[in-house]
């Protein structure tokens, strides 16, 4: 329309679609949309009086647990199995049906907890890196053990009551199936096809791209590097990515365990220090399916871990997934760039057990 003044395009300033190579889908991204007034729900700030040990909570060194069993004295890792499991592993079959809308499969497998330290009021960035490497030791190990019968194994930790978490005491989740789950399966098919039309796995590239632009790169050792992906959806999203190419958490060095320990520790800091609060979130790890898949070639594939927290704008408003983003597409209030470098001042302080932490005001940034 003649007339009309041309604007230059601003990624913060005006809406626009980023492509998710790792879903084959499109993301939204509006950041304009972060100069709004919230009058929306407002959570409960989290809980920071923890005690270190609480006689009723279950995941507690030498407590009771809902089956009856005593938990030992623990005075590092503890795994044991889901007293209350979604998997279990001689569950029967379902049958079939023969119309094409109603089918059903056979699920089965087992789901464990592990306890990241025997300390109640700690999070993995308040534990010593060595006892982080123990954490990383232990989800080798179980991968290794369980990897050898069943088709995928899912690590994940669900930090945060705003995440769904019932119990605070520091821990994980291991589900391990005989199917290859949706996410993964997806991953795969499109990790494959990258690999198929350019000849390199898709992460390892996107891990040299980022370590080059420097653009959304959050904290980086010899061995890893943690990003806001170009194409994140929540808001404060981070893919945690080893600079050279490992199929699996099985296939990482002595160096390269405690590299990730350091840089998890490194992360999970400055999400803390974001809004100076224990920063709530999901996070897990993909890397090449497991079971009668050893013995493919899974070149396409590269080790990774998704950390996804909901916070948006403060420690109490969260990012909402619902009507657009349910019925349409993805959809994030604020770019990438932003999130990972609005502000990036570090005040030295003291951590809640007295060790080493860092105050970050503002924004995700790089140190």
């Amino acid at each position: 329309m003649s007339g009309e003044r041309d604007v230059s395009f601003d990624p913060k300033e005006h809406q626009h679609l980023r492509y998710n190579p790792l879903r084959d889908s499109w993301v939204l991204v509006s950041a304009h949309r972060m100069k709004r007034p919230w009058a929306g729900q407002v959570e409960k700030p989290p809980e920071e009086h923890i005690p270190r040990y609480d006689p009723k909570n279950p995941l507690c060194p030498g407590n009771t647990r809902a089956n009856g069993k005593v938990n030992p004295d623990y005075d590092s890792t503890f795994l044991f199995e889901n007293d209350f499991p979604a998997l279990q592993p001689d569950a029967p079959d379902p049958g079939v049906d023969q119309h094409p809308l109603f089918q059903t499969r056979a699920a089965r497998g087992i789901c464990k907890v592990m306890c990241f330290h025997p300390w109640s009021d700690v999070t993995l960035p308040l534990m010593k890196k060595q006892e982080v490497v123990k954490v990383v030791d232990k989800w080798v190990e179980i991968l290794e053990e369980l990897g050898a019968t069943y088709p995928w194994v899912q690590i994940f930790e669900n930090k945060g009551a705003m995440m769904g978490c019932s119990n605070p005491h520091p821990h994980c989740q291991v589900w391990a199936s005989n199917f290859l789950p949706n996410e993964p399966a997806l991953s795969d098919r499109c990790q494959r096809n990258y690999f198929e039309k350019h000849g390199e796995p898709l992460l390892l590239e996107y891990a040299r791209q980022e370590a080059e632009r420097k653009d959304r790169v959050v904290v980086e050792n010899f061995a890893w590097l943690a990003v806001v992906p170009y194409w994140a959806t929540w808001p404060y999203q981070t893919l945690l990515l080893p600079r050279r190419h490992v199929l699996r958490l099985t296939d990482l060095t002595t160096e390269e365990r405690e590299g990730l320990a350091d840089i998890m520790k490194q992360l999970l800091t400055k999400y803390d220090n974001l809004f100076e609060v224990s920063f709530p979130y999901s996070m897990g790890w993909h890397g090449a399916p497991t079971g009668p898949h050893l013995k493919e070639d899974n070149s396409h594939w590269q080790l990774h871990a998704h950390y996804y927290p909901p916070l948006l704008r403060s420690a109490t408003v969260k990012k909402f997934m619902v009507g657009y983003e349910m019925l349409a597409q993805e959809q994030r209030d604020l770019t990438p760039e932003q999130a990972k470098a609005d502000a990036a001042q570090w005040i030295p302080i003291k951590g809640r057990c007295g060790r080493a932490s860092y105050l970050l005001i503002c924004h995700l940034a790089g140190c």
